[in-house]
């Protein structure tokens, strides 16, 4: 396998500005959990498997059911997700992979059923975020639990 470039050392001005962005769902109106299954699904669609291993470790930490986990994937069919954490993956996956003509109005009416303009805008950014992370961890191949250690995610015991 080619070595990749280590980018946080080459361009660490970027990086803080991510981890900013990443900082800033702290004070996100939208809950912790749904976060979690937003950065969980992307990561997924995106193929991540740096991201997809750190975020169910993170979820699984802060108290989301396994089973839960195992149903992200298919969600539409699951029963164990409430219609906001819905909504919130139906935005994730329309946004991260976006049509050809953008989203359509009948996915952003049925989404603001559960979420307020606020919400909406907060996840927006969120789903940016776990986007953007997604594309430089594979673009650099980034080892799924190499910073399992330095992240606190030896917790999660798995």
């Amino acid at each position: 396998m080619t070595q990749r470039i280590n980018y946080m050392e080459h361009s660490p001005e970027f990086l803080n500005k991510m981890m900013a962005l990443t900082n800033a769902e702290k004070e996100s109106s939208i809950e912790e959990k749904i976060l979690h299954l937003v950065h969980i699904r992307a990561s997924q669609m995106n193929g991540c498997a740096f991201c997809v291993d750190m975020h169910i470790k993170q979820a699984k930490i802060h108290g989301e059911g396994e089973l839960r986990l195992y149903h992200i994937p298919i969600w539409r069919e699951s029963t164990l997700f409430s219609p906001r954490e819905r909504a919130a993956l139906e935005w994730t996956e329309i946004l991260t992979k976006l049509p050809e003509h953008g989203v359509p109005d009948e996915v952003y009416e049925s989404v603001r059923e559960h979420l307020s303009e606020k919400e909406l805008s907060d996840l927006t950014f969120s789903i940016m975020a776990i986007n953007a992370w997604n594309r430089i961890s594979i673009a650099f191949k980034n080892v799924p639990g190499s910073a399992d250690t330095a992240f606190g995610l030896t917790k999660a015991g798995l």
